[in-house]
């Protein structure tokens, strides 16, 4: 008589199958050597099913014990680094169920009562993501806080504002600051609306119709901590929402860094100097020794075409699978694990090449021409009870007499501009002092000193909110 088969050396689902798989097959089906990384994941998730089996009867309390403590040996070597992969293990459910009958014999076979790997991975992944979705809140806050505590310190910094990267307007260093510091902002605002929806319990829906031994799903959903309970067992296995959420967060998130990252490039360049890169955050030249390269800011830049490709590509994948589990949903681990990896590095980076760097003050300042303030020209005929569309038509007379005179539009005479408009008195000469420019922005979100750390006072609220 032959010995009985130990179905720890079959694949959970080789019951049926006589032949053996392709061993290309095998490699392509796989996916343990990226889903492994949510082995915390899926013990955890396995130990609440079977304290949830033993208010279906499935298990005794000694059994669960047993299953509970067996897992958390296997947890203790995914830790150590000493866990062992066999080469029937496809994934990480296929792992740790396989050890676990390995350290504590049969009952181990009861664990998958009910339970399918497909409502199984959509908890590991939930899981995982709402770990990862805490880590990137608290990069991302801390960015925002490196970026408002300069704009603090960094108030009194005076530079050209750019439309069509053409000189427009004079405003605050702080001010283009905190600009990038309120589309990230949004982000975080968008991150932490995201958590509910990550946070829905799949577990308890089986392959696709629902689990017939009933386990108390709110009980579980409580126990790993899930805000609420996936409604539909059809829908619970085959969301994959909230990957492509998450992606185009990320994928958003990485256009901002990108925005950041262009402005700086082009304000470090020798052309403007108005800052400078730590060297920790910039390389050299293979050949031409005096270049000092922003390549941390232009990788934050490429990044994005990354993140993006990813959340492009996963779309694709998605949009033609039938109803319930397809194995094309395996390839939602890849593009995630990787825009989360890569956003949650660019966020650090981004936090590391904005704190310290420097800014060079008297560079911006210099930057500044009187040609910026023809709208303040206008402006101050406006208060002299002017309309505004015959100011415009004034203060642009009033450039092109300077252009026609050679001569900066703040040394036209009172004489000169009186003949443009008898309204210009002596008290038009204050138009073209830069810092009274900036002051008369006061309104909410303007460029005044108030109006700044006005600013700077709601980015700290919305991170504390």
């Amino acid at each position: 008589m032959s010995a009985p088969e130990d179905f720890t050396k079959r694949k959970l689902w080789g019951g049926r199958f006589t032949g053996t798989t392709d061993p290309i097959m095998h490699a392509y089906n796989e996916s343990l050597s990226y889903d492994k990384r949510m082995w915390a994941q899926d013990i955890r998730g396995s130990q609440a099913y079977a304290r949830a089996l033993v208010g279906c009867g499935i298990l005794t309390e000694q059994e669960r014990d047993e299953i509970v403590a067996g897992l958390e040996a296997v947890g203790k070597e995914w830790a150590s680094g000493s866990f062992r992969a066999e080469p029937d293990d496809e994934d990480i459910h296929t792992a740790n169920e396989r050890r676990l009958k390995e350290l504590i014999g049969a009952v181990a076979g009861k664990l998958h009562t009910g339970r399918s790997r497909n409502d199984q991975v959509a908890t590991d992944m939930r899981l995982w993501l709402i770990d990862e979705a805490h880590t990137l809140e608290t990069l991302l806050t801390e960015l925002i806080a490196v970026m408002v505590k300069r704009a603090r310190a960094e108030v009194g910094a005076l530079m050209p504002g750019y439309t069509h990267l053409q000189r427009a307007q004079p405003i605050r260093w702080s001010h283009l600051l905190l600009s990038h510091a309120s589309y990230l902002s949004a982000d975080l605002a968008r991150l932490r609306a995201l958590h509910p929806r990550i946070s829905v319990l799949p577990l308890g829906s089986g392959p696709l119709a629902g689990n017939p031994f009933s386990p108390d799903r709110v009980a579980l959903a409580r126990d790993l901590g899930f805000q609420s309970v996936g409604p539909n067992s059809m829908y619970n296995v085959s969301d994959r929402d909230f990957v492509a959420e998450t992606l185009m967060w990320a994928s958003l998130t990485a256009v901002h860094l990108s925005k950041i990252a262009e402005d700086f490039i082009i304000y470090s360049t020798a052309e403007f100097g108005f800052l400078t890169l730590s060297d920790a955050y910039s390389t050299g030249s293979s050949i031409m020794p005096q270049k000092k390269n922003p390549d941390s800011l232009e990788l934050l830049r490429g990044k994005s075409g990354r993140i993006f490709g990813q959340m492009a590509g996963f779309m694709m994948t998605l949009k033609g699978i039938p109803s319930t589990y397809n194995k094309d949903l395996q390839e939602d681990k890849e593009p995630l694990f990787d825009a989360v990896d890569t956003i949650g590095r660019s966020l650090q980076i981004a936090t590391g090449v904005i704190s310290t760097m420097t800014i060079n003050e008297e560079k911006m300042r210099a930057a500044l021409t009187p040609d910026m303030l023809a709208t303040d020209l206008a402006e101050y005929l406006v208060r002299k009870g002017i309309p505004f569309r015959e100011t415009h038509h004034i203060s642009g007379s009033a450039v092109r007499l300077s252009e026609e005179k050679g001569v900066p539009l703040s040394k036209l005479s009172l004489e000169e501009l009186k003949s443009l408009s008898p309204a210009f008195e002596q008290d038009a000469e204050r138009v073209w002092i830069f810092e009274e420019s900036v002051e008369r922005r006061d309104a909410i979100g303007g460029t005044s000193k108030r109006a700044v750390l006005e600013q700077c006072d709601t980015l700290e609220k919305a991170l504390s909110s």
